[in-house]
């Protein structure tokens, strides 16, 4: 995934739980700022990640409570980064 591809996938992600009530607890406090709930997908370029797999792929990289959303986007995009996503 180049650069460009990775800064619009967390703009996405920025943009979505941008709008969820923080602080959360827990990712289903999320699931109310989903478009499509748990069909929801995250595009960029040629990246998709469905966000049912943000509970179980990256999982780990996840760490509860988060006070603002690019709390949260920054753990994911380190993940992403961990298992191999990103170049």
């Amino acid at each position: 995934m180049t650069s460009d591809t990775a800064e619009r996938l967390r703009q996405e992600l920025e943009e979505v739980f941008g709008g969820a009530d923080f602080p959360v607890d827990g990712p289903m406090e999320l699931v109310p700022a989903l478009p499509d709930g748990p069909g929801t997908t995250f595009e960029a370029g040629d990246v998709s990640i469905k966000v049912m797999d943000l509970g179980m792929t990256y999982a780990d990289y996840q760490d509860y409570p988060y006070e603002t959303a690019d709390e949260l986007v920054d753990d994911l995009m380190h993940g992403f980064r961990e298992e191999g996503l990103f170049e």
